[in-house]
């Protein structure tokens, strides 16, 4: 079972217990740890550790954690992680990565994208193909497989792939698609989407259907929470969409 770890109102009395949750019918060892705008960062570290050493207990390893979650150290001591976002950005990356286009009014047909991985992944075949149907030229740096999807891709869609770019062909690209980490890029793009485990930047803002939407509970972070539904097929992947609204900013080039 997955963790839900919510901050509570100090003067909540329940005490620190694991109950069981129900969201979407899929049941979360569910936590509420009191915190007020007084209270101790002391004190929040051991009710931080205490409420781990409980999910511990309870067979729990990943959790759904608040919204900027300070605290991992605590966690991570009692041998419980974050619920993992990566397989929810790869899903979402084609999308992604087109809706930066749009908010940056770069042309489908003249904007270059380039996706960076070391290994063949059926999420990789899957956004280099939704890209390649979207977009006129996008590059492909992948050490092994490319040239098959090269040939699937032209022979079932006519659609072409510039294979094995060099790095100046990648670092000129608008955008820029990173399934692996790449130190040796600088990462000016104008868009960069940074796909593997670790990576920090979020996610747009994420929407369901408004009567899955309703039945969310409010503190815990939407990615990871929706990354768990997902994964525990609560949710469909075609049921989460990336939000359209003006707030959406497409993901900065981080500082090196």
């Amino acid at each position: 079972m997955i963790g839900l770890i919510l901050w509570t109102t100090p003067e909540n009395k329940k005490g620190m217990k694991v109950r069981e949750r129900g969201i979407l019918h899929m049941r979360f060892a569910a936590v509420e740890i009191p915190k007020g705008p007084k209270t101790p960062e002391a004190v929040l570290r051991r009710r931080v550790t205490a409420a781990a050493k409980r999910l511990q207990r309870s067979g729990v390893v990943r959790a759904v954690l608040p919204p900027d979650f300070a605290y991992l150290p605590q966690l991570e001591k009692c041998g419980v992680r974050p619920v993992s976002t990566l397989a929810l950005r790869r899903q979402l990356a084609a999308d992604w990565a087109c809706t930066a286009m749009e908010k940056r009014n770069l042309p489908a047909g003249s904007t270059k994208l380039a996706v960076v991985s070391r290994q063949l992944t059926g999420e990789l075949v899957r956004t280099v193909t939704e890209l390649s149907l979207r977009n006129r030229y996008v590059l492909l740096d992948l050490p092994y497989g490319g040239e098959e999807l090269c040939r699937q891709l032209r022979r079932e869609y006519g659609v072409s792939l510039l294979l094995g770019p060099g790095k100046e062909q990648l670092e000129a690209a608008e955008v820029l698609l990173l399934f692996d980490e790449r130190e040796d890029l600088e990462r000016k793009n104008q868009v960069v989407l940074c796909l593997f485990e670790g990576a920090k930047d979020p996610l747009p803002p994420l929407v369901l259907p408004p009567a899955l939407e309703e039945q969310l509970p409010g503190g815990a972070d939407r990615a990871q929470l929706l990354a768990a539904l997902q994964e525990a097929g609560a949710l469909r992947p075609g049921q989460i969409a990336l939000g359209r609204g003006t707030d959406f900013k497409a993901p900065e080039n981080p500082e090196k």
